[in-house]
């Protein structure tokens, strides 16, 4: 009798550490690349990365330029391990709440080793002493103090740093890569191992950075030189298709139509609804054309356009107080190659909260989590809207897609 060949396990693919990366990767592009390459290069080439990704709206408050599915796929091809999705209520959320929420899918993971994050300075002394400061007894009354002088939360903020450890070592909150890294440092814990890989002008929103290359998109120029070659594939696969890039003028109408629907007290029930903002974006919903121009109706010196702009979002959406407070209750799979297999697979023992690799797990789960998914799901079927495809328009993908495989990966479950 024959034997049976032996077929590989995935499990037995080697890697020795994991390092994880908040992303929005919005568009995936040479920067990225280039941090992954230079964590690779610092910890050993068989290092899995792991990336929790921004789903199909971001941070500042807009659509991602391509889906997450789209987004997820691109960063696996380009070398990420293993690609987890940030649910809505943390996306929209303020750098505090975005940071809590990355980092803690990260640290339920369980396999997670070190922290990596672009960083204008790359001054990791200056940003956990920035992150001690903020969380230090001192801080709140000095910041209060600040507050009841009409400025803004950022110049409070930083003026409260500087008054607990000098000027120099609060320049870093002027950085937005930096302020956020400060965040993921708060919120990870100092114990962790972190990483810092200075942007160089585009891990953001420098030259060949991901403005940058949104906005020649919009423009119909060409974006291909600032993407790795099989990012660039699945983008161009994309437009081809007709689902990207998504952009606020294509969505202009289905969120307009849901900020209309909205009432007065729908617009109070809203993170960071305070001293009558709820009010002026509440008129300026029923008053002006787009979610720019409401958002910019409402602006004022103490409260940044960022800030605006993720209300307007989160009043489209659905989004109420409280719903990205604590971290997010599960962890659900976009992405994997063969090394995202076999962190998986030791996920299954480590992990904190529930894996979710098939949508229809998420059903034996407790009732936040269930609402937190159906919540994102929700979006991602306004999000479609934005396709000039009719025939992707179909509502219900977040509950039909399995997550992108790359290699040869078996099933985890």
């Amino acid at each position: 009798m024959r034997k049976r060949k032996r077929k590989p396990v995935s499990g037995e693919v080697f890697f020795t550490k994991a390092a994880g990366i908040a992303a929005e990767y919005n568009p995936f592009h040479l920067g990225h690349l280039r941090q992954i390459e230079r964590i690779r290069a610092g910890f050993g080439e068989d290092t899995a990365v792991v990336a929790v990704l921004s789903g199909d709206f971001v941070q500042r408050g807009e659509a991602a330029c391509f889906s997450k599915f789209a987004r997820a796929e691109a960063a696996v091809r380009c070398g990420v391990s293993l690609v987890l999705e940030l649910p809505l209520p943390w996306c929209l959320s303020s750098a505090e709440g975005f940071a809590r929420g990355m980092m803690g899918l990260l640290r339920a993971a369980g396999v997670i080793d070190i922290i990596s994050f672009g960083s204008e300075s790359a001054d990791l002394e200056a940003m956990i002493r920035c992150a001690e400061a903020i969380d230090s007894p001192e801080y709140p009354p000095i910041l209060r103090e600040y507050l009841t002088k009409g400025i803004s939360f950022a110049s409070a903020r930083e003026r409260a740093v500087i008054d607990i450890i000098g000027k120099e070592a609060a320049a870093c909150l002027r950085s937005p890569n930096d302020l956020l890294a400060v965040e993921y440092i708060r919120a990870a814990g100092k114990e962790t191992v972190f990483f810092p890989v200075e942007r160089g002008g585009s891990l953001h929103d420098g030259a060949g950075g991901a403005s940058e290359i949104r906005a020649r998109m919009a423009l119909g120029e060409d974006w291909a030189d600032a993407v790795p070659a099989p990012a660039e594939a699945v983008f161009r696969r994309e437009t081809e298709a007709g689902r990207g890039p998504v952009t606020g003028a294509g969505l202009r109408a289905a969120l307009l139509s849901r900020l209309r629907e909205r009432t007065r007290e729908d617009f109070a029930r809203l993170p960071d609804a305070a001293e009558g903002l709820e009010s002026r974006l509440f008129r300026a919903a029923r008053e002006l054309d787009s979610p720019e121009e409401i958002a910019a109706a409402a602006k004022s010196r103490r409260y940044a356009l960022s800030r605006l702009r993720r209300m307007v979002m989160c009043a489209a959406l659905g989004l109420e107080k409280g719903m990205a407070d604590g971290f997010p209750p599960y962890l659900r799979v976009l992405g994997m190659d063969d090394r995202g297999e076999a962190l998986l697979r030791r996920m299954k023992k480590s992990a904190a909260l529930p894996v979710i690799v098939k949508s229809a797990r998420i059903l034996k789960e407790d009732g936040r989590a269930r609402d937190i998914f159906e919540l994102t799901s929700r979006a991602h079927d306004l999000y479609v809207l934005g396709y000039g495809e009719a025939a992707s328009r179909r509502g219900g993908e977040d509950y039909r897609r399995s997550p992108f495989r790359l290699g040869s990966v078996t099933d985890p479950e």
